[in-house]
């Protein structure tokens, strides 16, 4: 695999001192700990610790060396590189902190510079180190986790070593931790990577601050999801947290919306807390891939399973009612008060045997289905255990069980982890991970089709006009109506009567971005004496600043209003949102985003997106917008970015959405990078 040397060292050094309470002897014992069996200490003194020898240079090691773990002062950190490249290392973790991170870029820079020089990779500097279970490999200062499947990437040490030390009681082992804090050699990207093909890695869980190289970042990221699937916290959601990942990683991060969606773009599944993290790693580790979104609830209790019904609805699992051939199998063995609708109520009478025949005939219909028990003090639950995973195991679907209170709950629970069906804490937290699974599912199922990135062209103007916008719009066939450009109230006139009253008549200026906010837009204008009023406003409005002329447009039928446009994310670059117009843009922001470029199925996924999509689609009889030329115009738009890499920005507000055919009204394109 990529890194092995990282991964799988055949020795390794600890560098720093081995006094008591310091990180080199800390280090030490955490190896030992693991039961790595190659373990050298390099420090000045030479100093060993316990049975482990000490050397004062990487250089006098007998023994192979292929990693070493660094926890010396930062100003040492160059020189003990160089030592360990003549020594023909080629991995390293640097624990030690002070760099960038503390103002000292330049100790970084060195480092980098010798560790290039003899292709050394590093993970760090200012990190918690890492560990690989299935190599005995224990070189952090975390929790050691236990052995299993996930692998975890984290720009935290932190929150990584929580996420160790509670994998253990949540039944979920962690196969490789890795911590590259400031990250100046190895970083998100190349870990990534690292583990696509790594045959013990089933899925790849990241606790991300920022992102400093988006378009790249998410490459790699399609790249894996291709191959199983990544779970990611992203933490700074809103504006107190981005600030707080500023101060803590020294680097800005973008607005979460725009993480949203190249994380969405790319397949990624994005975590709401480490607790979904759990429940999400435990579901894509435990239960077989999630075909459909068909789902039934088996329960006795009625609340739990009415909680659970509803957040599988909110999250667009389906929840139908059980068949006549699947009523009839039920009615067989229930008793006639329990429920047989979905949610399926055994009531509190039901027993280990109806629970496992009660799922065995779900599971030959549904998709999947979460088994609730919520038992007494005194009645045992492991019956009940027993049966659900049996049956389980039988069917071959993603069972989730929520198991509370019984006599022997602690041991109905471990029972469950033995037979490799995780436990969630609610019914709920369940249905987040099957639509999480099920819309992973269609994603491999529905690749994106490539997008050939245009050749860019240099943009004639250092700044664009309304009527140049359009013109521009127009060329790389985006509809746009007829209009005349012009300056004179002779010529507006003319125009008028070319284009035939009713018209709408703008200002056409430089200096004025919002021409409604300064009552540079004349709308229904119905004769000549109308069209000379509205210009000479509009000349009067214009005459302390750039005053160009008019730009003058028949009346275009009201359609539905929508708005596109696009800006330049410093992460992730051309960025589209899409949304309706009007009240809608105003009071609801029902506003959605998109990296950019869109293929016509990405844009029309997109559309699809918006709270406010059925009214395009059509309520109440009403019939549909175009939503096929509204894709097509959403995805030529957004190729503008890269044809013209000196556009910053860019909206139109409002395009007007027909039954048959899109128009933009209205257009603002800022010349900008």
């Amino acid at each position: 695999m990529q890194l092995r040397e990282l991964y799988y060292p055949r020795g390794v050094a600890v560098c720093g001192s081995v006094s008591p309470g310091k990180l080199g002897a800390v280090l030490i014992g955490r190896l030992a700990e693991g039961g790595f069996p190659h373990i050298f200490a390099v420090n000045p003194k030479a100093q060993g610790k316990q049975d482990i020898k000490g050397y004062s240079r990487i250089q006098d090691i007998p023994a192979t060396v292929d990693m070493i773990v660094v926890a010396s002062p930062a100003p040492t950190v160059a020189s003990i590189l160089e030592d360990a490249g003549q020594k023909g290392v080629k991995a390293a973790v640097i624990i030690s902190s002070g760099f960038g991170e503390a103002g000292h870029p330049e100790l970084e820079v060195e480092m980098k510079a010798v560790a290039q020089r003899y292709g050394i990779r590093y993970i760090g500097p200012n990190c918690a180190g890492m560990v690989n279970t299935h190599h005995n490999l224990l070189a952090t200062l975390e929790a050691a986790p236990a052995t299993g499947q996930v692998a975890l990437i984290s720009q935290s040490g932190a929150v990584g070593g929580m996420i160790m030390s509670r994998s253990r009681q949540e039944g979920l082992g962690i196969g490789k931790f890795v911590s590259y804090g400031n990250g100046s050699d190895l970083s998100e990207i190349e870990l990534l990577l690292s583990l696509k093909d790594d045959a013990q890695t089933k899925v790849i869980a990241m606790y991300l601050e920022n992102v400093r190289r988006g378009r790249e970042f998410m490459q790699a990221l399609a790249a894996v999801t291709r191959v199983k699937p990544v779970i990611i916290v992203k933490s700074g959601r809103t504006g107190s947290g981005q600030r707080a990942a500023l101060s803590h990683t020294g680097s800005l991060a973008g607005a979460d919306a725009v993480y949203n969606a190249a994380f969405a773009t790319a397949g990624a599944i994005r975590a709401e807390s480490i607790d979904d993290l759990f429940d999400l790693c435990q579901g894509f580790t435990f239960f077989p891939p999630m075909q459909g979104r068909k789902v039934a609830i088996i329960t006795n209790s009625g609340g739990p399973g009415v909680m659970a019904a509803d957040r599988c609805e909110e999250v667009g699992l389906s929840l139908t009612e059980p068949s006549g051939v699947l009523l009839d199998q039920l009615k067989s063995f229930l008793p006639a008060h329990a429920g047989l609708a979905n949610p399926l109520d055994l009531t509190v009478e039901g027993n280990d045997i109806q629970y496992g025949k009660a799922t065995a005939a779900a599971l030959k219909e549904y998709d999947a289905a979460i088994v609730i028990y919520i038992g007494t003090s005194y009645l045992r639950a492991l019956p009940v255990a027993i049966q659900t995973a049996q049956t389980a195991i039988i069917a071959g679907k993603p069972t989730a069980c929520c198991f509370e209170i019984g006599l022997d709950i602690e041991e109905a629970h471990a029972y469950l982890r033995e037979q490799g069906l995780p436990l969630f804490a609610s019914g709920e937290r369940a249905a987040r991970v099957f639509s999480q699974m099920a819309l992973y599912h269609n994603y491999l199922a529905h690749p994106c089709a490539s997008i050939d990135l245009p050749q860019p062209q240099k943009l004639a103007f250092t700044s664009l006009t309304e009527p140049q916008a359009m013109q521009l719009l127009a060329a790389h066939g985006i509809k746009t109506p007829s209009f005349y450009f012009v300056k004179g109230e002779q010529e507006t006139l003319a125009a008028c009567m070319e284009l035939g009253f009713p018209v709408a008549i703008k200002i056409v200026s430089p200096d004025i971005l919002h021409k409604s906010d300064v009552g540079g837009v004349k709308l229904n204008i119905i004769d000549e004496e109308g069209a000379r009023a509205a210009y000479r406003e509009l000349a009067r409005i214009g005459r302390d600043v750039d005053f160009r002329g008019v730009i003058i447009y028949p009346m275009l039928s009201k359609g539905r209003e929508v708005i596109m446009g696009f800006t330049r994310d410093p992460q992730f670059g051309p960025v589209i949102a899409f949304g309706l117009g009007g009240i809608y843009t105003e009071v609801l922001k029902d506003i959605c985003l998109g990296l950019a470029p869109l293929n016509k199925e990405a844009a029309l996924k997109l559309i699809q997106s918006i709270k406010s999509f059925p009214l395009l689609a059509g309520v109440r009889k009403e019939a549909p917008a175009d939503l096929e030329s509204l894709a097509n115009m959403l995805a030529q738009f957004s190729e503008l970015p890269f044809i013209y890499p000196q556009l910053a920005e860019a909206d139109l507000n409002p395009v007007f959405v027909y039954e048959q055919g899109v128009m933009v009204a209205d257009a603002r394109l800022i010349v900008g990078c």
